[in-house]
C-alpha cells in the first residue's frame, strides 16, 4: 500500500491533495472505504447484513480488467482490435457484466432491507446508473 505524508490537522483540500498521490489500486480502495464511511455516517446504525452488503457492493470491477476492459474498447473503435483480442474483450465484457449483474443484485438486496427503490438506495449511496443504461 502506498502512504504518503500528510500534516496532523489537514484541511480537505489537503486530503484530496494526499489523496491525490495513490495509486490506482490504492485509489479504488480508499474511495470504496469512503463510500461505506459516508453510508455508515448517513445511516449509523447499519444492520450486520447491510455492512456486508455494502461492502460487496463497494468492490466492483477490479482497476487491471477495467484498465484491459477499456484499453481494448479503445483498439476496437479505432478498428485497431486483432481476432485474439476481439475474443479477449467478449470475455471481459461476460465478466464485467457478470459482475454489474451481482452489484445489482446486492442493491437490490440492500433497497428490500431498506425497503426502499432501487433508485432511491442509489441515489442514497451516490450510486448513477451507466450512460449506456
Amino acid at each position: 500500500m502506498t502512504t504518503v505524508q500528510v500534516q496532523a490537522q489537514v484541511s480537505p483540500n489537503e486530503l484530496l491533495s494526499a489523496v491525490g498521490q495513490l495509486n490506482l489500486p490504492d485509489l479504488e480502495r480508499f474511495v470504496s472505504e469512503v463510500i461505506a464511511l459516508r453510508a455508515q455516517r448517513k445511516a449509523p446504525s447499519l444492520s450486520r447484513a447491510e455492512s456486508e452488503l455494502l461492502l460487496k457492493i463497494n468492490q466492483g470491477v477490479s482497476p487491471d480488467l477495467q484498465r484491459r476492459y477499456h484499453e481494448l474498447i479503445a483498439k476496437r473503435r479505432a478498428e485497431t482490435l486483432s481476432e485474439d483480442e476481439y475474443s479477449e474483450l467478449l470475455r471481459l465484457t461476460d465478466q464485467v457484466e457478470a459482475i454489474e449483474v451481482q452489484r445489482v443484485e446486492y442493491l437490490a438486496e440492500l433497497a428490500r432491507l431498506r425497503k426502499k427503490s432501487l433508485t432511491d438506495v442509489m441515489k442514497d449511496l451516490g450510486i448513477r446508473a451507466p450512460a449506456y443504461a
